[in-house]
């Protein structure tokens, strides 16, 4: 069983060349149903997405701005690589948030905290919401690793009926 992230390395023009990916770690505590955990990872997946598009639109609605040519090269046109990780409780997934802020990550730039409303099954722990999963940019693999490799890879048991197959 994988449990571990590890960094992945490559090779293009003869140049040493970094994996980009994402990874969003969700809190196993919680107990999400597959449905939730995949809309909250969503969420988490997306932010950067939105963030980039809330900070590139102008009046009219047209998106004018610029992605990191690495973002783009090595992961929108390339493999578009997603990591889910878990994190056991909500203080250790505080703990990514730390060690981002230590690797000099910015909170609603590089990563951001997805917060559950807490609608349909989530009780709310404070303002009304839940912390539910922490959403990284998408980034080389030699950086984003140095979080990443500290959770375990979720393994959620999805089965469909084969009768829906």
């Amino acid at each position: 069983m994988i449990n571990r992230l590890t960094a992945s390395i490559g090779w293009m023009s003869g140049k040493r060349m970094y994996m980009y990916k994402q990874i969003i770690i969700a809190r196993k505590d919680l107990n999400m149903s597959s449905g939730k955990l995949a809309a909250q990872v969503s969420h988490g997946s997306m932010a950067f997405l939105n963030w980039f598009i809330r900070n590139n639109t102008d009046l009219d609605g047209h998106v004018d701005g610029y992605i990191d040519e690495d973002i783009l090269h090595n992961w929108i046109e390339g493999e578009f690589t997603k990591c889910v990780l878990q994190a056991k409780n909500k203080n250790q997934l505080l703990k990514a948030k730390t060690m981002a802020e230590e690797l000099g990550m910015v909170e609603g730039k590089d990563f951001w905290l997805i917060r559950d409303n807490c609608h349909t099954e989530l009780e709310p722990e404070e303002d009304g919401r839940t912390l539910t999963v922490i959403g990284f940019r998408p980034m080389g693999s030699e950086l984003i690793d140095q979080i990443g490799r500290k959770y375990p890879v979720s393994y959620t048991h999805l089965t469909l009926p084969t009768n829906r197959l």
